[in-house]
């Protein structure tokens, strides 16, 4: 796969890495993308910009579980913002993805942030309890 976001977005929109007519285009709907994210609580604390064909995936600070579920996420933001489906239930298919991506990475956050921790039981048992006879 192709390392720089700009390129790797293009491709998935079906625009050839060296037609840069639309690149103003896609690095807006980019950005937006990845303001969102933000707020959500994923990424780098202070944000993360795409300027140019020289930002990487990797460049974007999260946990590898995670990336590939967000480049699909940004994918569909930017193609929902850049070249939208024509019939409304593409739309509402698009945007319920988009939805669980961003529940989906919630729960990442949450788990990443605030871990479960084991606690000690409040009660052990180290004996069987003992058989009272029946009268």
């Amino acid at each position: 796969m192709e390392p720089s976001i700009l390129t790797s977005t293009k491709k998935i929109l079906g625009i050839a890495k060296d037609y840069t007519i639309f690149d103003l285009d896609i690095l807006t709907h980019l950005n937006a993308a990845f303001s969102i994210l933000n707020q959500l609580g994923v990424g780098p604390i202070d944000g993360f910009f795409v300027e140019d064909d020289s930002a990487e995936w990797d460049d974007f600070d999260v946990p590898a579980n995670q990336l590939n579920l967000i480049k699909t996420y940004v994918y569909l933001r930017v193609r929902m913002l850049f070249d939208p489906p024509a019939t409304s239930f593409l739309i509402e298919a698009a945007n319920r993805q988009i939805s669980e991506y961003e529940w989906r990475l919630n729960v990442f956050r949450e788990v990443e942030k605030f871990p479960l921790v084991e606690e000690e039981p409040i009660y052990t048992f180290t004996q069987p309890p003992e058989e009272v006879p029946l009268p």
